[in-house]
């Protein structure tokens, strides 16, 4: 059964250089920057998501304005790096299934990602969707604040 929030919701691809993306990730920038210092905009390009097998998505309310963002990109083999996850109006988990679904058309049969072990709200998101602490990877390997996450994606 669908929620109230799901009916209401439409998530779809967009160009990430779209005033409408940019506006969306700009918001989720300050979001960061108020809650951890760093807005994570060094931790991704937008041309990363313009290549196969990855994708940047809007989440827009009833009235067609844009609530929430987020995208994955290839990170190694068949995993999918889920990037860029902002929501408002309690819209993340709608965009969350779309990206898991969208990865795993694409052939992904796992997705990770990272955050800040600061952001609570999101590590607890994260973990009520089925995902767990993982190895830190790449980037992260060497950043106690940032926490890595992964979950198996199956249809």
């Amino acid at each position: 059964m669908m929620s109230g929030i799901a009916r209401m919701v439409r998530v779809e691809p967009c160009d990430p250089r779209d005033p409408d993306a940019i506006c969306v990730m700009e918001r989720l920038s300050g979001a960061l920057v108020t809650l951890t210092g760093d807005g994570g905009t060094s931790s991704f390009d937008p041309a990363e998501v313009l290549l196969p097998r990855a994708q940047f998505v809007v989440a827009r309310d009833a009235q067609g304005a844009v609530i929430g963002c987020g995208a994955y990109r290839p990170l190694e083999g068949d995993v999918a790096e889920i990037k860029r996850m902002y929501a408002e109006q309690r819209c993340g988990g709608v965009i969350l299934a779309h990206l898991e679904a969208a990865a795993l058309a694409d052939g992904y049969r796992a997705a990770s990602l990272s955050t800040r072990r600061v952001n609570v709200r999101a590590v607890s998101f994260y973990a009520r969707h089925g995902y767990s602490e993982i190895a830190p990877y790449g980037r992260y390997a060497d950043r106690p604040q940032s926490i890595c996450l992964g979950k198996c994606l199956s249809p």
